[in-house]
This record gives structure tokens, C-alpha cells and sequence, in this order.
């Protein structure tokens, strides 16, 4: 640890960069590096900290697109007809990728129109697509999902979903698990060019219907729920104000004060 100095690490940094690693990932690993160093300094390994680039650590990440629902419903149009659901449920339920592949057939009830979400389904290097746990303990929840979205999950359960209770709400057309990866190369951008729509991740489908669900009013606990987040930090994101949002706080405003008044001089 001796041997690394401060151009030692802006060279790595540099590198990484260059090299197409995004800026908040070298930005969390720069932290973690820094960290490093900071605990060997304080176990008096080495006599200085080599991470001394200003504002390295901080991470600037872009803003996330949010689609309107007319757009997310121009998706579900063009989309091929078995991953319409999927579009839905990434949007009105706000659930991951992972927690989508794994959903079962006993997660969904329809009647009460929820969610459950048990597990997720992931790739993991070496060991192909494997079922794991939630990333907190919050991310075991049970979603409720608009009305609207209802008959679309019906058709899907009854045309695409595997057979029986453990069956996966959502496979390929092998009838096998569905694939990230495949999506992303064979439907996603096609889906995303038919409906006229920008290049943006599948994950911003969830980014949206967070944002549907705080401007529909959700508290920063009932979004943390949603979300399945055990912290406030990732809901308070999408407690932000819109013009839109202002506009109704405004008109409810009016009308209360035009209430008042009017009571007040007997009219």
C-alpha cells in the first residue's frame, strides 16, 4: 500500500473512465478505495491518504426519464403480446426486474388485485438464473395494482403463464425463463422504436410508476412499501413538486379561501 501515490490513483481513475465505466460507478468505487486507504492511515500502515482528488467521490447521476401514461401505453401496444404485462406490472407495480422473472402464479391475486413479492429470479455468473431473496427484507411485499391493468393480467395468466402454482407468471417464448439479456437485444428496442419512444432502460418503467404513485398522493411510507426500500432516502426522491401537482394545491387553495369568504359575508 506503501507504493501507491497520488498519480498512481488518477491514472486508475483516468483509465476507468476511458475506458466506458460509467461516473457514479467510478464514483462508488473511488469511495470504497478512499475508505481503504483512510483505515489503513488510521492503523498507521501508511502515513498518507493517496485519494486526494477533489470531488471524485461524489456522484452526479443523470436524471431518470419518466414516461406519461399515454406512453407507457403506446409500449403495451406495439410490444409483442406476451411481455404486455410485463410493461404493466414494471410500471403500476413498480417492481424490478428480477422480482418480475420471479414472480409465480400464487403471488397474483387477481380478486383482491395484489402482488406478492416472495423472491426474484437472477442471472449470477457461473451459476445461470437462480432464485434468491429480495435485496432488503422490505422487498418482501404485497403490492396493490390499479383496476385498469386487471383484465390485461388475466389474459396474460391464461395465455403465457407456466402451468401450476410455483408456474412463472412470465416466460419466453420456450415457455423457459425470461432473460434480461434477451430482452434487452431482441424486444426492448424494437418495442421502444415502434412506439416512437427514446432509448431508455426497462428499469425506468419503475422509475414512472414511482412517480405516478407520488403525485397520486403516496406518503414517504406508503412509497417506501411500494418500492420495497427500508429507508427514506430512495422514496423522498420522488417526493418532488410538479407544476401539475402546484396547480391542484392551488385550486384547492382558491376554493377554501372562496369558502371562507363566502361564509363570512353570509352569501
Amino acid at each position: 500500500m506503501n507504493e501507491i501515490k497520488e498519480p498512481h490513483v488518477r491514472r486508475w481513475r483516468k483509465k476507468l473512465l476511458d475506458g466506458g465505466v460509467s461516473e457514479v460507478t467510478v464514483a462508488k468505487a473511488y469511495r470504497l478505495l478512499k475508505a481503504i486507504f483512510t483505515t489503513a492511515v488510521d492503523d498507521q500502515l501508511i502515513k498518507r491518504n493517496p485519494c486526494r482528488i477533489k470531488g471524485a467521490g461524489q456522484e452526479k447521476s443523470a436524471e431518470r426519464r419518466v414516461l406519461s401514461v399515454p406512453q407507457v401505453y403506446k409500449l403495451v401496444e406495439v410490444i409483442e403480446q406476451r411481455y404486455r404485462a410485463l410493461v404493466l406490472l414494471g410500471t403500476f407495480a413498480s417492481l424490478r426486474w428480477g422480482e418480475l422473472a420471479g414472480l409465480q402464479r400464487r403471488d397474483i391475486d387477481l380478486d383482491a388485485g395484489t402482488i406478492r413479492v416472495e423472491r426474484q429470479l437472477i442471472q449470477i455468473t457461473g451459476k445461470g438464473l437462480v432464485f434468491t431473496d429480495p435485496k432488503s427484507e422490505a422487498g418482501k411485499r404485497t403490492v396493490v395494482i390499479p383496476e385498469l391493468i386487471i383484465d390485461e393480467l388475466r389474459a396474460h395468466l391464461k395465455d403465457f403463464t407456466q402451468e401450476g402454482d410455483e408456474g412463472l407468471v412470465f416466460a419466453g417464448p420456450d415457455n423457459g425463463p425470461i432473460r434480461n439479456s434477451n430482452f434487452n437485444r431482441r424486444v426492448w428496442p424494437k418495442a421502444l422504436e415502434d412506439a416512437g419512444l427514446p432509448k431508455i432502460h426497462f428499469h425506468d418503467l419503475r422509475h414512472t410508476g414511482n412517480n405516478l404513485a407520488a403525485n397520486a398522493g403516496a406518503s414517504i411510507r406508503e412509497l417506501m412499501t411500494r418500492m420495497g426500500h427500508s429507508s427514506t432516502r430512495a422514496a423522498m426522491i420522488y417526493q418532488h413538486s410538479t407544476d401539475e401537482r402546484q396547480r391542484e394545491v392551488a385550486r384547492k387553495l382558491d376554493d377554501l379561501a372562496r369558502g371562507a369568504l363566502k361564509d363570512r359575508s353570509g352569501t
